[in-house]
């Protein structure tokens, strides 16, 4: 029987083979009757249920650490979220709906919203299905949903994976995962990064195989059905990194190694993993599911918690990245055609000026607070124009170093006269993959297309790198692929000066630039050019990055 061989999208290194576990969706579509006896007394069961599901997951997270630990409390929190029950209960009162049914209801109409936001938010639709899962099953009194215990070391295999499940993994039995889903950006693929388990998402028919064993590369993004007797080979991972917290090359070419985050927890674990500042802070942490905009003295107070474990270091701070992908409700936004492509970013913030006044007074507070060095960028922008608005009204607001997000091609196509008026620019990789290959980047089936080694994106960040370079301006990288130590390597090659990341990644890759020279980066990154798709990329930077 001929070999059958799938790629997908690797987001974990390391290869492992063995017997496979499938995961089965569980099939939770609780009944809309007969309608509650006493609606009151059956609404009034849901907010203990979340209070159980709560507690199992922060009994859970008090095992785990690191990235785990925060994904399994963060999930814990959305448990009792009093939007969601509350609307639950409101279901059952106007129903009449059983508590099941209305907890069902209230968490599809967020799923709904998350998944037509798209980016960031639609990411966040798996964790509330997730929830609404072990809420319902909760309510029915029937087992929580999950990952089943192994009896020996396995690969998992599903269609998705909550991150909650992927959290309580044990890497000493998980061989890997494969999932027919998912994303490069997911909270699973960088949970599995964190843990140490190989990882294929993205990877299209594989649950058309039934397959009884898998061979898994989570780096190739490859995954072989196996015969069922095929040897166990236990995770062959990449070796403990050993960073000394100085972001450079062997031959001591400096490139700032960063972190993102988006609240205050973010920052502290940023700190204890030994980023050299923030590349990347996420403000819509204020603002998201706010009913009426933060008042300047309650932004400067959270942004002042997030800076000051950087005292003296640099932060680079994004203004609020909101707009059709990411409602806020008191901005009056209106539903569009195709949210991707409407008014976000720097483009709502040039209709709510007044609004964007206020987040850049309380941001140049809180720098003055804190002691951080902080600059300032905005989101999705597209021309010289407004660019230059934007430095303009930044630095009347007392910024002192102003940037933009280059997260489209047409500001790779005019970088030189975005340059002359701003002082950087840094690259969201996952915004500029999907808006150039024109996939979404949360649709599993063209997860493929987004991955960063495209080629197609590589050549634009080429472009980027030159031009920055001429104009003698730093250029950064914030997206996912900046956690890739290979791909981080190449992107050092193309000229990117910082890379911010997810604060696991640290490590990986600032060992990684601490084993090539600057040479091999910039030979690594041609390599990869010359390719003509993503893992034909992948393996010509890695025979480059080998060579010694």
């Amino acid at each position: 029987m001929a070999e059958v061989v799938l790629n997908g999208v690797g987001v974990s290194p390391g290869r492992a083979a063995g017997p496979v576990v499938r995961i089965t969706e569980p099939v939770l579509d609780p009944p809309a009757g007969p309608p509650p006896v006493d609606p009151t007394a059956e609404a009034a069961r849901i907010r203990p249920a979340g209070a159980a599901v709560a507690g199992r997951l922060r009994a859970q997270a008090a095992r785990a650490e690191g990235e785990s630990a925060e994904v399994l409390e963060t999930t814990a929190v959305m448990a009792e979220d009093p939007s969601l029950l509350g609307k639950a209960e409101q279901l059952v009162a106007s129903g009449p709906l059983p508590a099941a049914r209305a907890v069902h209801e209230a968490a599809e109409e967020f799923v709904t919203a998350l998944r037509a936001a798209g980016g960031y938010m639609a990411e966040r639709a798996r964790d509330v299905i997730d929830v609404r899962d072990r809420l319902v099953t909760e309510l029915l009194g029937r087992a929580a949903p999950g990952i089943p215990v192994l009896d020996q070391p396995s690969v998992l295999l599903a269609r998705d994976l909550a991150p909650a499940d992927t959290a309580g993994l044990d890497p000493s039995v998980v061989l890997a995962l494969v999932t027919e889903e998912g994303g490069p950006t997911s909270h699973t693929a960088i949970l599995a990064r964190s843990l140490g388990i190989p990882a294929v998402v993205a990877c299209q028919g594989v649950l058309e195989l039934d397959p009884a064993a898998l061979v898994v590369d989570g780096g190739l993004g490859t995954v072989v059905e196996a015969a069922p007797e095929v040897t166990v080979v236990t995770a062959d991972r990449p070796p403990e990194a050993h960073w000394d917290g100085v972001g450079r090359t062997s031959d001591g070419h400096q490139v700032a190694l960063l972190a993102n985050v988006g609240s205050a927890p973010d920052s502290a674990e940023a700190v204890r993993a030994g980023a050299e500042g923030i590349g990347l802070f996420r403000t819509e942490f204020c603002y998201l599911g706010a009913t009426r905009e933060p008042s300047a003295q309650d932004q400067h107070e959270a942004y002042r918690r997030v800076l000051a474990p950087f005292r003296g270091k640099p932060v680079v701070v994004r203004t609020l990245d909101a707009g059709a992908d990411k409602p806020i409700p008191f901005l009056d936004q209106h539903g569009e055609p195709n949210p991707a492509l409407g008014v976000r970013g720097l483009r709502l913030g040039r209709v709510h000026e007044d609004v964007l006044d206020r987040q850049l007074g309380a941001i140049v507070a809180a720098a003055t607070d804190s002691g951080a060095v902080v600059s300032v960028m905005a989101p999705m922008v597209a021309t010289p124009a407004e660019a230059a608005w934007f430095a303009a009204r930044a630095r009347a607001a007392g910024v002192e170093r102003v940037g933009v997000m280059v997260e489209v091609p047409s500001a790779v196509l005019t970088a030189d006269e975005i340059l002359d008026v701003v002082d950087f620019v840094s690259v969201g990789t996952n915004d500029l993959a999907q808006y150039t290959l024109a996939a979404d980047r949360q649709l599993g089936a063209v997860a493929q297309l987004t991955d960063p080694w495209q080629p197609g994106l590589l050549r634009l960040l080429r472009l980027l790198g030159r031009s920055a370079g001429a104009a003698g301006k730093p250029v950064g990288v914030c997206g996912e692929a900046a956690a890739d130590p290979d791909l981080a390597a190449v992107l050092v090659g193309l000229g990117v000066s910082s890379l911010s990341m997810n604060h696991p990644a640290l490590a990986p890759v600032g060992a990684r630039l601490a084993g090539v020279d600057l040479a091999r980066c910039r030979a690594a990154a041609e390599a990869a050019l010359a390719a003509a798709e993503p893992s034909a990329a992948r393996a010509a930077a890695r025979l480059e990055l080998a060579r010694r």
